[in-house]
């Protein structure tokens, strides 16, 4: 089962992360993967091009069938292989709407969070301004205090759509997982640090967690002051 599928990958790549957890939800461990560099462009060698014509990772292979949006993938997975692993879509019509809501949502704030720790690389050197750094951060800042929310009205020990590690967990932790590498404090925000704290160590987490973040455990400062 697992032997048909193929996973390219970046380490730290929150997409792939998604997908690689969501693989190791659903037992399906030992399928064909290959770690790739950015920094070398390798995502845009002719191996990826031939699976995904965007030149992106992740990309993803089951048999003939090509998943490679990491939500769609999440999907995929979850349907192809419904009874195996655990369930990651609550039977709760309550919980299965909020499930997707904070999906989505997930999708907002992973763009917010990319605005504010990768300014200098997506904006050339001499578009830069600090007003414009200033309002990301200000935008991230109200992101953040939304997400306390969410988790805070659910209460202690809550996963983001209720009881239950779900779709959406496995969607917007990896974007949980990169304000606490670069520098957010727990402390100013103690309902995300508990969540961060509650997930980092579940076996499906902690089996794809990025190599390099294993080899450099000390990240960024970027967020400290948010």
């Amino acid at each position: 089962m697992a032997k048909d599928m193929t996973l390219l990958w970046g380490s730290g790549s929150a997409p792939c992360w998604r997908v690689m957890i969501a693989l190791e939800e659903k037992n399906l461990q030992g399928y064909n993967h290959k770690l790739l560099s950015f920094d070398k462009k390798e995502h845009k060698s002719q191996e990826v091009l031939d699976i995904n014509p965007r030149g992106q990772l992740p990309s993803f292979k089951h048999g003939d069938n090509i998943v490679n949006d990491s939500y769609a993938a999440c999907f995929y997975l979850e349907s192809q292989f419904k009874s195996q692993g655990n369930a990651l879509i609550p039977d709760s019509p309550a919980e299965q709407a909020l499930m997707y809501q904070r999906m989505f949502e997930g999708l907002v704030f992973y763009e917010k969070l990319n605005a504010v720790i990768y300014y200098k690389w997506f904006v050339p050197e001499e578009e830069r301004h600090d007003s414009a750094l200033t309002r990301n951060k200000e935008a991230l800042a109200t992101e953040l205090k939304l997400w306390e929310g969410y988790l805070k009205k659910l209460g202690s020990g809550s996963y983001l759509a209720g009881k239950s590690f779900s779709l959406a967990d496995v969607t917007v932790f990896p974007t949980v997982a990169y304000l606490f590498r670069f520098g957010l404090s727990a402390e100013r925000y103690p309902v995300l640090g508990e969540y961060y704290a509650l997930l980092k160590d579940r076996p499906s987490i902690k089996a794809s967690w990025p190599p390099h973040w294993l080899e450099n455990t000390k990240g960024q400062d970027t967020l400290k002051e948010i």
